[in-house]
């Protein structure tokens, strides 16, 4: 099982991805295309488009040419040279990658720290135009408050000299009358 397995994933590699799609896009209903290990059957069109049925072949099938070149791709045992050749490459691109996120938090936290400025700054922009306020509207209020008892005391006055004014006249009409 496992060997026809690993013989369908060669198989697939070795295929060419791009033949495959050109033969499906340049093929006429029902035909048949074949290749090294594989068919290409064009099925129904549909509304969504059209429809191909991928055969490959069983591994069985491989000659004795396949088998060989196969055998020497088989992985070589890696040097101590070449392990620790890619141990300070996976090191390197871990301290990369380690300085690419430090350097976005670094971003963010400016961006934290300009956004909190900003937001502290419209703060205290509102407090002081809202005390300005406040202290405009208390004057106000003051004025308003000593223009009212002025005005009190105004007619107070006047009253007062009426008063006295008819006082005086009741005065001098019962001085005369008298």
């Amino acid at each position: 099982m496992t060997s026809t397995v690993s013989g369908y994933c060669e198989k697939l590699r070795e295929m060419s991805v791009l033949s495959l799609i050109c033969t499906c896009l340049y093929s006429h209903p029902n035909t048949i295309r074949q290749f090294e290990d594989t068919e290409v059957k064009s099925r129904n069109k549909r509304a969504s488009g059209q429809a191909f049925e991928v055969i490959l072949k069983s591994p069985t099938d491989l000659s004795q040419e396949r088998l060989k070149v196969l055998k020497k791709q088989k992985k070589k045992k890696p040097s101590l040279k070449d392990l620790q050749r890619r141990l300070q490459a996976a090191e390197e691109r871990r301290k990369c990658q380690e300085m690419k996120v430090l350097r976005h938090l670094a971003e963010k936290r400016e961006r934290e720290k300009e956004v909190l400025h900003k937001a502290q700054e419209l703060n205290n922009n509102y407090s002081k135009m809202t005390e300005e306020k406040l202290n405009h509207k208390m004057e106000q209020i003051q004025e308003n408050r000593t223009a009212r008892l002025n005005a009190l005391k105004q007619r107070l006055r006047e009253k007062e000299i009426h008063g006295d004014e008819v006082r005086r006249n009741k005065e001098l009409y019962t001085e005369l009358s008298g």
